[in-house]
């Protein structure tokens, strides 16, 4: 299996507001970055999208070391997700989203490693840039959009 790296970060502009996502994938010396943005959304859809936008973007089973400033992605994927499995998503914030993980991990070896956000951390500072960078951008066309019925 191939050892690739995902950096991701998710950035809501208000809770719910426009949205954006972005991951870096790394895979020996190469990189790729997948970024996009979503209206009415929430920061932790954001953060749980990111990866879900890098396993849709992998090609064969890998061992993944998955790299967030998120508790919420860090600990749902490697301790909540077991007991909410059990429990059919009952009560569980954004369900639709952790069962496509879910489905999407399935091939995959994942372990997470929590990051501390805002540290100066060069691959987590550029995610957080681009994921900003995708909220602002659609909150700028909605504006434009608007203007112009």
């Amino acid at each position: 299996m191939k050892q690739i790296e995902i950096f991701c970060d998710g950035s809501s502009l208000g809770n719910p507001g426009f949205g954006g996502y972005c991951a870096i994938l790394r895979y020996k010396m190469q990189e790729k970055i997948i970024s996009g943005g979503v209206f009415d959304t929430t920061n932790n859809r954001m953060e749980l999208l990111a990866v879900i936008q890098a396993l849709k973007s992998l090609k064969e089973p890998c061992k993944i070391h998955l790299y967030s400033d998120s508790r919420y992605v860090c600990d749902g994927i490697s301790q909540w997700i077991f007991n909410w499995v059990k429990k059919d998503f009952k009560n569980v914030k954004n369900p639709d989203l952790w069962q496509e993980f879910l489905a999407l991990s399935k091939p995959h070896q994942i372990q997470t490693f929590w990051i501390k956000g805002h540290n100066n951390h060069p691959e987590n500072e550029k995610c957080d840039k681009i994921a900003k960078k995708e909220a602002l951008q659609l909150k700028e066309e909605y504006a434009k959009s608007s203007k112009n019925p």
